[in-house]
């Protein structure tokens, strides 16, 4: 059985993306958009950003979304819960928390400013609307 074997040439041209994949650094902050205090933003999940400064926050997924759909008539609006990961500019591990979009909190402070969910669609992977607020 004869077995073929690239020329050494192409392993040559593959080298300098090796390398380029092997330097980059992973997803982390500086691959992130950055937010600054008085933005306001849309996020989707599994997506992140970095907050100036402050650390970077990863929204995570909706769970126990019991929200009234568009269209139909309900008793009660319902509420979705958003669960966020923070990572503290100074720590290691992320931190979890959730914000709702009818009952329970709305906003989370971190480290000096202050995350408010505004809105959450409905699409199969909802977008959800962010306003990051600098503390007094």
């Amino acid at each position: 059985m004869r077995m073929f074997l690239p020329h050494a040439a192409t392993f040559a041209g593959l080298l300098p993306l090796l390398f380029a994949a092997c330097t980059t650094s992973p997803a982390g902050a500086s691959d992130m958009r950055t937010i600054a205090a008085g933005d306001s933003f849309a996020m989707t999940a599994g997506e992140g950003v970095a907050l100036a400064d402050r650390g970077t926050l990863r929204y995570v997924r909706v769970t126990n979304d019991s929200r009234c759909r568009p269209g139909r008539q309900c008793v009660w609006a319902g509420d979705a819960t958003v669960v966020f990961e923070w990572t503290p500019a100074a720590a290691d591990k992320p931190e979890s928390f959730s914000l709702h979009t009818g009952r329970g909190d709305r906003s989370k402070d971190l480290d000096g400013q202050r995350l408010t969910l505004v809105s959450l669609d409905f699409a199969a992977e909802p977008e959800a609307q962010l306003t990051l607020e600098a503390l007094p």
